[in-house]
Order: C-alpha cells, then sequence, then structure tokens
C-alpha cells in the first residue's frame, strides 16, 4: 500500500493542475470504490474550486470552495493519471478541470476510496497523530507517545494515533538507520535511541519523497512515472542477503501479520 511519500508524490503532480481550478464534469464510472459515492457526490464537487490540495497522512485532502472536504485515498492499487492517452479499464473517476487538464483515477482492486466531508463534519483524519515531516513530530514527543507501552516499536510506529502516514516500508528502514530491533519494546527506548529514531524516521521520508516513492508492484505517480527509492533499500525485502553494514543476513519475522525486515546483529 503507498505510504507517505507515495502519497505525497502523487499530491505534488496533481497539485499544479487542479489547485485553483473548478471542477467542471465529474464523471463516475461506477457507483463505488471500497465504500459508495453517495447521491450527492457529483454535485458537492461539480461546479467548485479546489482551493487547495494537501496531505494528511496518507490521504490526499481537497478543500472545496463550497467548504467541503474531499479525502481521496488509493487503496493498495490506486492511481491518479493526468490526461491519459485512452480509457482503460479500472477507470472510475474522472475529473474535467477549468484549464483543460482531466484527471482520472484507476484503481483494479478498489480498496481506494473518495469521501466527501462537510464543513461541520469530522473527518476520519482527526485524531491521528501529528506528521512525521512537521515541527509536530519531535523526540520528546515521541518519547512521550511510547512511555509505559508494552507493544513492539514497529507495531508502535504503524499506529496512526502515535505517528501519521508511516508504514512498514519507511519503519523497517528507520529502525535499521537507528540500529533498533522491531522486537524491542515501545516504552524501553532510551532518550538517545529515541532521538535517533526520530531523525532517521525524517530522513528516510525525506529521501524517499526525493526519488518519488517507492515502486513494488503498482504504484506510479501523475505522470505514470515510477518511483526508485526501493533501489535504496537496507532491509526492506532482503531476506536472506548480507546486511551492508555487517555482512550478517537480513532476517524477517511476521509482527502482526506484516513482515518485519532487520538486522539481527545491527540492530538490538
Amino acid at each position: 500500500m503507498p505510504e507517505l511519500p507515495e502519497v505525497e508524490t502523487v499530491r505534488a503532480g496533481l497539485a499544479p493542475v487542479m489547485e485553483g481550478r473548478v471542477f467542471e464534469r465529474v464523471i463516475l464510472n461506477r457507483p463505488d470504490l471500497r465504500f459508495p459515492f453517495g447521491d450527492d457526490f457529483i454535485g458537492r464537487v461539480q461546479g467548485h474550486t479546489l482551493t487547495r490540495l494537501t496531505r494528511r497522512a496518507k490521504f490526499l485532502r481537497a478543500e472545496l470552495s463550497s467548504g467541503d472536504r474531499l479525502f481521496m485515498h488509493l487503496g493498495m492499487t490506486g492511481n491518479f493519471k493526468i490526461n491519459p492517452e485512452a480509457p482503460a479499464k479500472h477507470d472510475h473517476v474522472e475529473f474535467e478541470m477549468s484549464g483543460g487538464n482531466r484527471i482520472v483515477f484507476s484503481d483494479p482492486r478498489r480498496f481506494g476510496f473518495m469521501e466527501l466531508i462537510a464543513p461541520d463534519q469530522n473527518s476520519r483524519v482527526d485524531h491521528i497523530g501529528p506528521e512525521p515531516l512537521s515541527n509536530g513530530f519531535s523526540a520528546p514527543i515521541l518519547r512521550a507517545a511510547l512511555k509505559g507501552r508494552k507493544s513492539k516499536i514497529k507495531a508502535a510506529l504503524l499506529d496512526q494515533r502515535i505517528v501519521a502516514g508511516l508504514g512498514n516500508i519507511y519503519v523497517c528502514e528507520a529502525l535499521f538507520r537507528a540500529g533498533i530491533s522491531p522486537r524491542r519494546a515501545a516504552g524501553r527506548l532510551t532518550v538517545s535511541e529515541t532521538e535517533s529514531l526520530t531523525g532517521h524516521i525524517k530522513d528516510v521520508l525525506n529521501e524517499a519523497i526525493a526519488s518519488g516513492g517507492s515502486t513494488l508492484r503498482d504504484f506510479a505517480n501523475a505522470e505514470g512515472e515510477l518511483g526508485y527509492f526501493q533501489h535504496n533499500f537496507d532491509v526492506y525485502g532482503k531476506e536472506g542477503e548480507p546486511c551492508a553494514k555487517c555482512t550478517a543476513p537480513i532476517k524477517r519475522i511476521v509482527q502482526s501479520g506484516r513482515s518485519s525486515f532487520y538486522c539481527g546483529a545491527c540492530q538490538k
């Protein structure tokens, strides 16, 4: 599933052709994705201006001139295309914008969704944790959030209430760089370890965004280009390969149904 860097890459590609533009025509090629669109979806979007396109955690958030907010989630296989040359089988939503651009959302597995939130309505991202690349995320804040937690640090970092937008790939990579085993109890990290981990989370995410995200199966940006941060992975998906630091074989364990990759020699 696309994580923070992939969603930020998509946002950066869509913003220049959508911000400040009017949704001149909205076309739904099916009544639902993961969830139904609702009978009023087209009427609440069409004719309104997209005033600002931002990202919150793994969601795209489009602010409309009506005051509504349109939250869009890519799911596992969702992607946006700008002015595709020909229609495709899994094109489910089409936005014709003022200025002449056509934005198409395609999603073969339909795990993505779009949700309109009224100005006085709570959204599903209102109670999640701080953005890891913001000033609201720091070592003291992370240490306070982890205090007393007996869960493993890998699971804690995937908890969106602690920090927003992190997923399996970048947690594995940040823990490796910080030398912290995914098996460690979250509440047992030292001050220096928390400081190191916070810095490496920011570094990994920034590097991944600069690389256009990671393409493992289906991810492509709005221009159809693949990400290439996967070529910089230290541990993710490298079970049995030698550690880049010490040459010990990379291990894989399953935690909460997800694979954790780490070096048993470097990460304590």
